[in-house]
């Protein structure tokens, strides 16, 4: 997905280079003092205005700060304060962004992307969301805000961060506005739209079949994942509350069965189908499935031509959101696990978790401990961990009982339903309904305000309209001419055109409906056992997550939250007619019913985004799971550490470096037997005593990964304008053709054949790896090919090579890849460079909770040269980690700065 750092500034800065220049200029005088006095105090003693009694904030080397308070009011607060002396130009960024308003700050350019925001209404929907929280929740919401307002107080432009100083030389400032609770959770938003769903899978099998394929051959390169050969999340018969006929167990006794499954027809909608045709064999062993199981499998709903190209541009709209997190695509995932007591060396838990985002300068998270200095009902708050800077709260950590982590389920939460347009409604059952409309301005630096009007349906927003809108900078820029070419400046061309004629796509997504999650991450925050944590788990709608659970007294856990809908006809699979309503939703999962596992009976949970139930689970989440290599790897790496002992912390912390590519070890034999001859021919004898680990000195792993990146181009063909993913979905479609080198899929136009395309393959790779890293293919390295530049999120490709050194770090090198546990995700589509990265480490140990550890992917601050802004990715790449310390004692001890804030 590009992002808005692939649009951010290059005509505004362009347009004012000689600005750029004399900001060099300046700054080879006063650079120092330009840095510098955005920089955060970090000792003595600071007034803060609306405390009700003093507070502590200690900070190590690292700059990770613990926060000590006597009260709630005073603990986020001070949280707040906190995340902006540090991060606030960040937060600012995110705001904006969340709310469409980024072109106020880079102007023109980026209305098209503010309009799709827009009419998503992420912000529209946070703003009813704080309505419907506890009122704790709100205190701390309030109290958060007031926390930053109180440092924006004193800070504004480049007092704040180096970024207000650059931008007020080319658009002549910015305005910053006073933070409020709805600016926090909007944020949700944007995470609920980086891990949310299968949006994109949805739009590319319509496109594919627009294009000609057939349903079967688009089923071909979207499997069914594979249970038999990588070990799912949860067994059906070992599940807390659901049974596999559909009925309700008992809460802590699996085994139990309850109440009936509605009705036939419910439990045929509910249930997951093998999606392959009757009598094909499993390339797995798996059972070959009947011609009944076949015929239950929904088609693609057959949609009028007419609407192809409102589904076609509500992908192209996507393509141009900003890449909130980095890069976005099949490598946002995440690995964790958690082992029992039975396993371990302590007799207690350990619990590690690496979530994977796309790659970013700051980094994603923020490490921080908040600490009530006398638990009690009223201040219950003793957790550490990792947070979102501007959002109030730990997000995955550890307190004084129990310690938790996130992997992302990815249940299918996105459906795109296309309307049938009739004037100012649309058809729905043969009648017309008047469509909702809301009026939205967007401000825009250098240009004019653009007006659009936000159209839904009772589905959700149409985003084709957003799409039909694209050409929106030209009426900020020049509003006379974009209106004398028929745009119509009221709305963006979107009542005339409905997205694409008589039809508009919308979009129905559970996060557009306002929810309680900011609920649930106080209460993990403050839970103290199993009851506790699944309660809080009930609460948290989106992002549906893999929530993982260890504590204290040796239970460990494992609990899906989040809200997944029972969709009518269909299977979410494809774009649905929004005129026929038996496609609609028609409720959602029970909690209750959700997979949970409590205490297994293996003492072993991983969760890695590998299909979180077998296939009898009596509901279908999704069918576009990551297949699975990252899972069983580390299932396979416990077993062997376990068949040698006790697992002990610095286990966990080897296996989250694990860099053993799963796929070529399918892919490679098959690369041998063609032939191949020259400098293809002497790297193709590197993978013959390759142990098949992507370690950065690895010239084997250079050569497989330069051929796979070939390899797909070549066999895949005929998918034009879709591309096959480069991660999970690819690898095991991949394997699967590799044992049938008679599929019509090995026929292409450059190579014809599967030996002659493996050997295009590899003879292109090695011609490419001697044009990059020299003819001798011994002394190519993984490493030079695979690294890192962490890129500053709105600045960092900016086109411009000092504004980028400003503020981009890097580069560094690493091992991994795509669907490897230590997973440093590329596209193949694009290079080598590391996209999506395991965004922290952490290992928590139960027995010995200042004997965990963590890292994150660049550090605290987000003060480009403050010492804090990028001392843990070196770290990071050379995959060490540092004391995680959470007990006031190990705090103190561990502290360099200790800052006191009085009322």
């Amino acid at each position: 997905m590009s992002g808005l750092r692939k649009h951010v500034l290059f005509r505004v800065l362009w347009g004012t280079l000689a600005a750029i220049v004399a900001l060099a200029l300046v700054g080879a005088l006063l650079g120092v003092w330009t840095v510098r006095r955005s920089f955060p105090e970090t000792s003595g003693e600071l007034a803060l205005p609306g405390l009700e009694s003093a507070v502590t904030v200690l900070r190590d080397d690292h700059g990770v700060a613990h926060v000590y308070a006597d009260t709630t009011h005073d603990l986020f607060m001070a949280q707040g304060f906190t995340h902006a002396q540090d991060r606030f130009w960040e937060m600012d960024f995110r705001r904006h962004v969340t709310a469409g308003r980024t072109a106020e700050l880079f102007g023109p350019d980026q209305v098209a992307t503010d309009a799709y925001l827009r009419t998503m209404g992420w912000r529209h929907v946070a703003e009813q969301e704080y309505e419907l929280l506890d009122p704790d929740t709100q205190d701390y919401l309030d109290s958060y805000a007031q926390g930053v307002n109180a440092w924006l107080d004193g800070h504004d432009g480049a007092e704040a961060s180096l970024e207000y100083g650059l931008l007020s030389a080319l658009n002549g400032g910015h305005t910053i506005e006073p933070w409020t609770p709805a600016d926090s959770l909007a944020w949700l938003k944007a995470m609920a739209w980086d891990l949310g769903g299968n949006l994109q899978q949805e739009t590319e099998r319509a496109q594919l079949v627009a294009a000609g394929l057939s349903e079967e051959q688009v089923d071909e390169l979207y499997p069914a994942y594979p249970f038999d050969e990588h070990e799912p999340i949860t067994d059906t018969d070992e599940l807390n509350g659901v049974a596999a006929d559909g009925g309700t167990g008992d809460a802590e006794d699996a085994g139990d069965a309850g109440a009936e499954a509605e009705d036939a027809r419910a439990d045929e909608r509910r249930a997951p189908r093998d999606r392959r045709s009757p009598g094909e064999p499993d390339t797995d062993g798996g059972p070959v499935p009947d011609a009944d199981a076949a015929a239950d499998t929904p088609s693609a709903p057959e949609l009028p031509e007419a609407a192809v190209p409102a589904v076609t541009g509500v992908v192209e709209g996507a393509e141009r959101l900003p890449a909130l997190l980095g890069p976005t695509g099949p490598d946002l995932g995440s690995n964790s696990w958690v082992v029992s007591g039975d396993h371990t060396e302590s007799g207690l838990p350990l619990l590690a978790n690496d979530p994977h985002l796309g790659a970013s300068m700051p980094s994603t998270w923020y490490q921080i401990g908040l600490h009530c200095t006398e638990l009690t009902d009223a201040c219950p708050f003793d957790v550490s961990g990792f947070s979102f800077s501007g959002l109030p709260g730990v997000i995955i950590g550890q307190n004084e009982s129990i310690a938790w982590g996130f992997t992302n389920l990815n249940p299918d939460v996105m459906d795109l339903y296309v309307e049938r347009i009739d004037g100012d409604g649309y058809v729905v059952d043969d009648e017309v309904r008047p469509l909702e409309t809301r009026e939205e301005t967007i401000a825009v630096a250098g240009g004019d305000d653009v007006e659009i009007t936000v159209r839904s349906s009772h589905h959700g927003p149409l985003l084709s309209d957003a799409e039909a809108g694209a050409d929106l900078a030209g009426i900020a820029e020049e509003p006379a001419v974009a209106e004398e070419d028929g745009a119509d400046a009221e709305d963006g061309g979107s009542s005339e055109d409905g997205g694409g004629g008589e039809y508009a796509v919308a979009l129905s997504w559970t996060a557009l409906e306002p929810g309680t999650t900011a609920d649930s991450i106080f209460m993990l925050n403050r839970a103290r056992d199993w009851s506790d944590f699944r309660t809080a788990a009930s609460l948290f709608g989106v992002p549906a997550q893999n929530l993982v659970y260890a504590d204290h007294e040796g239970n460990i856990g494992y609990q899906a939250p989040g809200l997944v809908p029972v969709r009518g006809e269909g299977d979410g699979r494809y774009p649905a007619p929004g005129w026929d309503p038996a496609y609609d939703w028609e409720e959602y999962i029970p909690f209750d019913e959700l997979p949970s596992v409590y205490n297994p009976e293996s003492g072993v949970i991983v969760t890695a985004n590998q299909s979180g139930v077998d296939a009898d689970y009596p509901y279908r989440l999704t069918d576009d799971w990551d297949y699975g290599y990252r899972a069983q790897r580390i299932h396979d790496r416990l077993d062997e550490r376990r068949a040698d002992g006790p697992l002990t912390a610095d286990d966990m912390s080897d296996i989250q470096l694990d860099s053993f590519h799963a796929s070529a070890e399918v892919v490679t034999p098959h690369l041998l037997d063609a032939e191949v001859d020259g400098t293809a021919g002497r790297a193709q004898d590197l993978l013959r005593d390759w142990d098949l680990s992507t370690d950065p000195d690895s010239a084997a792993a250079a050569f497989y990964h330069a051929t796979w990146r070939h390899l797909l181009p070549l066999l895949f063909d005929e998918l034009d304008p879709v591309v096959m993913n480069g991660s999970s979905r690819g690898m095991y479609v991949v394997g699967g053709l590799l044992a049938d080198p008679d599929s019509a899929w090995w026929d292409g136009e450059e190579a014809d054949g599967r030996d002659a395309v493996l050997a295009a393959a590899m003879t292109a790779a090695a011609d490419e790896l001697t044009e990059l890293l020299g003819d001798d293919p011994a002394d190519w390295r993984w490493g030079d090919l695979h690294t890192l530049t962490a890129t500053h999120e709105s600045f960092g490709t900016s086109g411009i090579g000092p504004v980028e050194w400003l503020f981009n770090r890097g580069p560094v090198e690493s091992s991994g890849g795509s669907s490897i546990v230590n997973a440093t995700g590329w596209d193949p589509h694009e290079g080598y460079g590391i996209t999506a990265v395991p965004s922290m480490r952490m290992v928590v140990d139960l027995a010995d909770r200042d004997a965990s550890t963590w890292i994150h992917l660049t550090g605290n601050s987000g003060h480009a040269f403050h010492p804090n802004y990028d001392d843990q990715l070196p770290l990071w790449s050379e995959g060490e980690t540092l004391p995680f310390v959470v007990s006031e004692e190990a705090v103190r001890d561990a502290a360099t700065d200790e800052l006191t804030l009085t009322p």
